[in-house]
């Protein structure tokens, strides 16, 4: 054992750097602090030590074979899990200070995350919470690859550590004149005939809208695609169509937002890049998961 963390564990690194940079050698290379020459001896190195090719040549850049991806992936959690206990042991960490890199979805930029995220500053100055906002499959992205700690997500990722700390209802919302608009509750077969706005394709919340609406007997229009939720409500305030959205205190006026008939939630989960974290980032994933417990129950 002694013989292949010595022989491996430096080529590992750095394969799992260059997955984490989407094979960007110089930016992999100047996150381990190293030059770019020495960056590429490890990773070949590594390929001549496993005899498996390990990255594909294409120009002035690289990108890892299925085996290299793989070989990353599954590196990354006892190589955290080495760099947590070495830091324990030296005592470069006391869980009050460090770094944590979070990321929430677009969906929850208001009321809830912001509020966490300050009551935990006012707990916890020594850690410093740097942010990301971004949809879900982004966020799933970054923290397979290393480039997040911690991950509010919709919808549970499949291959993550995580803890389904609640769910998002998501409602109708209207243009104020909409016919339907002071409805208590709208069937989704009432609106077969609507025009649709919704996210782009890759979004979970348009593969859901699709889902929805096929288990309601139609297959909705979608005229326009956008990927910001503030400017769907601003276009549905126009009247260019309706839409499924979770709910926002800040939606203009002209939007009225109706709940559907029967349920139409999204599970919101905590998910971990890796199953060992840092005392800083297991400060605020525990932080989380106290102040969501409520929902939990």
């Amino acid at each position: 054992m002694d013989r292949w963390l010595s022989l491996f564990a430096p080529q590992l690194q750095a394969l799992a750097e260059l997955a984490a940079h989407d094979g960007h050698m110089t930016h992999a290379a100047t996150a381990l602090g190293i030059p770019q020459s020495s960056m590429s001896r490890r990773i070949h190195a590594l390929e001549n030590d496993l005899g498996t090719p390990l990255l594909i040549h294409a120009g002035r850049t690289v990108r890892l074979t299925e085996a290299g991806e793989e070989l990353a992936r599954r590196v990354r959690d006892p190589l955290r899990e080495l760099e947590i206990a070495i830091d324990a042991v030296v005592g470069e960490t006391d869980g009050e200070h460090g770094i944590v890199r979070f990321g929430f979805p677009l969906t929850m930029g208001a009321g809830l995350v912001p509020d966490l995220l300050a009551a935990f500053r006012r707990a916890h100055p020594g850690i410093t919470v740097t942010l990301k906002q971004a949809h879900g499959s982004e966020l799933v992205r970054d923290l397979e690859t290393g480039s997040l700690d911690l991950a509010v997500t919709i919808p549970p990722p499949d291959r993550l550590p995580h803890t389904i700390i609640g769910s998002q209802e998501i409602q109708v919302a209207l243009p104020r004149g909409h016919s339907l608009a002071h409805a208590q509750r709208i069937p989704l077969a009432r609106l077969r005939a609507e025009t649709f706005i919704a996210n782009p394709a890759s979004y979970h919340l348009r593969s859901a809208t699709e889902q929805w609406c096929a288990a309601a007997g139609f297959t909705p229009d979608i005229a326009v695609e956008v990927t910001e939720f503030a400017t769907i409500r601003e276009l549905v305030a126009r009247g260019l169509g309706v839409a499924l959205l979770p709910h926002d205190d800040r939606a203009p006026s002209d939007v009225v937002e109706v709940p559907l008939a029967g349920e139409h939630r999204r599970a919101i989960a905590l998910a971990r890049a890796t199953s060992a974290v840092a005392p800083a980032t297991r400060r605020l994933n525990d932080f989380i998961l106290d102040s969501a417990a409520p929902a939990r129950r």
